[in-house]
């Protein structure tokens, strides 16, 4: 699962990181316009969005987020604990709100709080889909007894196609998510993941689910080739 930190206290979003590493990939931002551009991806499971940043304040980022319809959850993190705030950071679409300083078993709690109610699964580690199932901390993947060999990528290109099924996912979306923002190559290796993985559930009849969309993206729908 992937989250996204926008802190501009560089010692604070280190700590953050270090303390989710075992339940996140982290994305870090320093000010409100980084923040900003990253989180319009929604390609993040979760957000930790601080109040006071540089630019754009983080009332000002929730309300361009919500405004998008991007409802990735938002965990508003704030020095200020007075109930204006709150009420503010709520009505600007804040699913939760935590108030500096806070222990870390709190902020894990809350975080995995806030995905669970949102469809994440960081309690069973387990994904499925129809008779297929994704187990995330092993990386495996498996149809019955019968364990499907996937690459790193491919497993991850699965794991995110399921985590949202019946969503078109732009070949850019894929691309920010799994190779990340600063890789060295270009978007064109999502094709070749994507028709890689065809192949290998082809045996399963299972390539059928992934719909292509041409110019745009992918989407694992519930409907395959002989439901329609």
């Amino acid at each position: 699962m992937k989250l996204l930190i926008i802190e501009d206290d560089q010692h604070l979003s280190d700590t953050i990181k270090e303390t989710t590493q075992d339940m996140f990939h982290t994305q870090q931002a320093f000010d409100g316009e980084e923040g900003l551009f990253l989180a319009e991806q929604n390609i993040f499971d979760c957000i930790i969005l601080d109040i006071m940043l540089p630019y754009l304040n983080g009332y000002e980022v929730l309300k361009k987020l919500r405004s998008q319809n991007i409802t990735t959850p938002v965990i508003m993190l704030t020095a200020k604990d007075g109930i204006g705030d709150k009420i503010q950071g709520f009505k600007a679409g804040a699913d939760d709100y935590l108030a500096k300083p806070f222990h870390r078993e709190e902020l894990l709690l809350r975080l995995e709080a806030i995905v669970r109610r949102s469809g994440g699964e960081l309690k069973q580690n387990t994904l499925s889909f129809k008779e297929l199932k994704l187990n995330i901390k092993n990386k495996t993947a498996q149809f019955g007894e019968e364990t499907v060999k996937l690459n790193g990528k491919q497993f991850d290109l699965l794991e995110y196609l399921v985590n949202n099924k019946n969503i078109i996912l732009t070949k850019e979306q894929i691309f920010d998510r799994i190779w990340g923002f600063e890789s060295d190559t270009s978007t064109t290796v999502v094709e070749v993941y994507a028709s890689n993985l065809r192949k290998t559930l082809k045996k399963f009849n299972y390539d059928q689910y992934i719909k292509t969309f041409r110019g745009l993206g992918y989407m694992l729908s519930d409907a395959g080739e002989q439901d329609e």
